[in-house]
C-alpha cells in the first residue's frame, strides 16, 4: 500500500476557518493518510493550531526561510510517509483525490511527479470580462477530461515521491510565495527535478484529483488581474535565470500567449457576432493581460542586468574609499591618525 503524507503550509489566523476546513478535507480522505501542517514563523497560530488539532495532525513550525516554499520543504521532510502531496491552506480537497492521485501514480510510476485539477470558484458566477484562459491568475486551471503528460504542475495539488523531492533539495525557499506575494516555485521545481531526470522526464496531471478554494474579495478584480499577470511575467523571468536545464525552459509559456492570442480572441469574436457585448471586454483582458506578464518579465530582465554593474560600480567606489583612506593615513600625523580612526 502506498503511504501518503499530506503537507499543508499556513501562516496567519486571518485563514483560521479555511486552514480547518482543508485539514479535515484530508482526514476524510477515502485513503488514509498522515497530515502535516506547518506554520509559517508565527507563534501565536502554533500553539493554537498545536491545541485544536491534536492527535490528528502533526503540526510543526516552518524551520527554514519564511514562505510556502519552506514550509513544504519542511513538511516533506517531516513526514513519514513514501508519497507526498501538497495542499494550500485555503483549499479543500474532494473526498477521492489522494486515491485518484495513488492510482495515477502507480499506473505512471515513471512520471517524475503527480498534480491534479483546481476549482476556482467564484462567488456570484464568474465575470463577464474575465477570461476562462486566465484561471492560473486566481489559482484555477484549465478543464481537462483525461490524464495527460505536462511540463510542470501546480504546488498547491502537487504529489511526488519523498526520496526524489529531497534529492533535489526541494522548493527553491529563496523564491515563490510570501504571504500573499507569489512566484512560480512550482514551475522551477518541476524543472529542476525534469532535468535531473534527462529529456524524457514529464509531469503526470491527473484531472480527477480535484481540489477547490473560493476566489477571495481582493482577486475579483481587474486590477488584481493585472498585478498578477505582471508578477507572473517577472516571476518567470527570474525562473529562467535561475533554470540549469538547457531545455527551453519557457517553450509552454510562448505557446500559451500564441493561444490566447489566436484561438481565445477568435472564440471571443465569435461570441460577439452572437450578441455578447462582454466579449469585448474579454478580448480587452486578453491582450493587457498578456502585455502586463510581457512588461514584468522585461522589467524584471532589465533590472537583472543592471544590478551586475550596480555592483561592480559599488565595489570599485569602496576600493576606491579603501585606497584614498590608506593614502591619507600614511602620510598622515600620529595625532591625525588616531583621531581619524576614532571617527571611523
Amino acid at each position: 500500500m502506498t503511504t501518503v503524507s499530506v503537507v499543508i503550509p499556513c501562516f496567519t489566523e486571518e485563514r483560521w476557518d479555511e486552514i480547518l476546513r482543508a485539514v479535515q478535507s484530508v482526514l476524510a480522505q477515502s485513503h488514509p493518510c498522515e497530515v502535516v501542517v506547518v506554520v509559517d514563523h508565527n507563534d501565536l497560530l502554533l500553539e493554537r493550531l498545536s491545541r485544536s488539532l491534536g492527535e490528528r495532525a502533526v503540526v510543526v513550525a516552518n524551520r527554514f526561510t519564511r514562505g510556502a516554499s519552506g514550509g513544504r520543504n519542511t513538511g516533506a521532510r517531516v513526514a513519514q510517509g513514501d508519497l507526498v502531496v501538497f495542499l494550500d491552506d485555503d483549499e479543500v480537497a474532494d473526498p477521492g483525490w489522494i486515491d485518484a492521485l495513488v492510482r495515477a501514480h502507480r499506473a505512471a510510476p515513471e512520471a517524475t511527479g503527480l498534480g491534479g485539477a483546481v476549482e476556482a470558484r467564484w462567488p456570484g458566477g464568474t465575470p463577464r470580462w474575465f477570461p476562462q484562459q486566465f484561471s492560473w491568475t486566481v489559482g484555477g486551471t484549465e478543464p481537462r477530461s483525461q490524464d495527460t503528460d505536462v511540463r510542470n504542475v501546480w504546488g498547491g495539488n502537487m504529489a511526488v515521491r519523498r526520496d526524489s523531492f529531497l534529492a533535489v533539495g526541494g522548493f527553491d525557499d529563496a523564491f515563490g510565495k510570501v504571504g500573499h506575494a507569489s512566484q512560480p516555485e512550482d514551475t522551477e521545481l518541476c524543472l529542476r527535478m525534469n532535468a535531473r531526470i534527462g529529456p524524457t522526464a514529464r509531469w503526470r496531471f491527473v484531472p480527477s484529483a480535484v481540489i477547490s478554494h473560493e476566489v477571495p474579495p481582493e482577486r475579483r478584480t481587474f486590477g488584481f488581474f493585472l498585478r498578477r499577470n505582471w508578477a507572473e511575467g517577472s516571476g518567470k523571468q527570474v525562473m529562467s535565470a535561475l533554470s540549469r536545464s538547457d531545455a527551453d525552459v519557457l517553450g509552454e509559456e510562448r505557446a500559451f500567449v500564441r493561444t490566447v492570442l489566436t484561438r481565445g480572441v477568435g472564440r471571443a469574436l465569435l461570441d460577439l457576432l452572437r450578441g455578447d457585448v462582454w466579449a469585448l471586454a474579454r478580448i480587452g483582458a486578453m491582450v493587457l493581460g498578456v502585455a502586463s506578464a510581457g512588461l514584468g518579465y522585461l522589467v524584471s530582465a532589465r533590472r537583472a542586468a543592471v544590478r551586475p554593474q550596480d555592483r561592480r560600480d559599488a565595489e570599485q567606489a569602496r576600493a576606491t574609499a579603501s585606497l584614498v583612506g590608506l593614502t591619507t593615513d600614511a602620510g598622515a600625523e600620529p595625532e591625525q591618525t588616531e583621531q581619524h580612526g576614532a571617527q571611523a
